[in-house]
């Protein structure tokens, strides 16, 4: 199937409410084209330098979502033109990504990346760290960042129910999120969670953003 059945596809199971991120790191620019020819304006990207170089090269009307764990010291690379940073797991990002926004007199929407899986290896914010932020003085008087809500991915496993109490626990925190006061900075309407495997499940668990990949462009060579 091409990439542009793929993607109709997809879309057409995916309730109105829920963002399409096509996950397209390693992907030629030739395989995004046929997907923005398709419909598709968001696209995620997991290495910095990788997305900068496409954005350079295609249509300025695309949303360039930074899905990967990022370090600091790249933030000013994408700081120009990234749409929204989903993997936030640190005050101290958070301060960079301000830093580098202020610069380019903008104001970034992030997700704060929370840590539902059992493995150690993936990043992220638990509730406590989550709080913490949240009442820092430092996040109260970020003018150039805002947080749109959470990310998290769930454990690389077949069970399903592990992965859904995951999802769920995810969602309960977002749900906690929403009933946080509101300030400039802080307006939570999405919830970043589903690849390629457990999205029909993340939906279902209350995802409103999906983030797919080898579905649409076929796996990684």
């Amino acid at each position: 199937m091409s990439i542009k059945q793929n993607l109709l596809n997809i879309k057409s199971s995916l309730p109105e409410n829920v963002t399409l991120v096509a996950v397209s790191k390693t992907k030629p620019i030739s395989d995004l084209m046929e997907a923005y020819d398709a419909g598709q304006s968001i696209f995620g990207e997991n290495k910095i330098q990788e997305m900068a170089e496409k954005w350079e090269q295609m249509p300025k009307d695309i949303q360039w979502h930074m899905i990967g764990h990022v370090q600091t010291n790249k933030v000013k690379f994408m700081a120009q033109f990234v749409s929204l940073i989903h993997g936030v797991d640190s005050l101290k990002l958070l301060e960079e990504i301000n830093k580098q926004a202020q610069k380019n007199n903008r104001i970034i929407d992030c997700l704060l990346q929370i840590h539902i899986a059992e493995e150690e290896t993936k990043f992220g914010l638990n509730e406590e760290e989550l709080n913490e932020i949240l009442s820092s003085v430092a996040f109260k008087e970020m003018k150039n960042i805002r947080i749109v809500g959470l990310m998290g991915m769930a454990t690389f496993t077949d069970n399903q129910n592990q992965i859904k109490k995951e999802f769920i626990h995810l969602k309960s925190i977002f749900n906690y999120l929403v009933t946080h006061p509101k300030t400039q900075n802080l307006e939570p309407k999405t919830l970043s969670m589903g690849m390629s495997g457990d999205y029909q499940l993340a939906i279902k668990c209350g995802s409103t953003m999906v983030r797919i990949g080898s579905s649409i462009f076929g796996g990684r060579i």
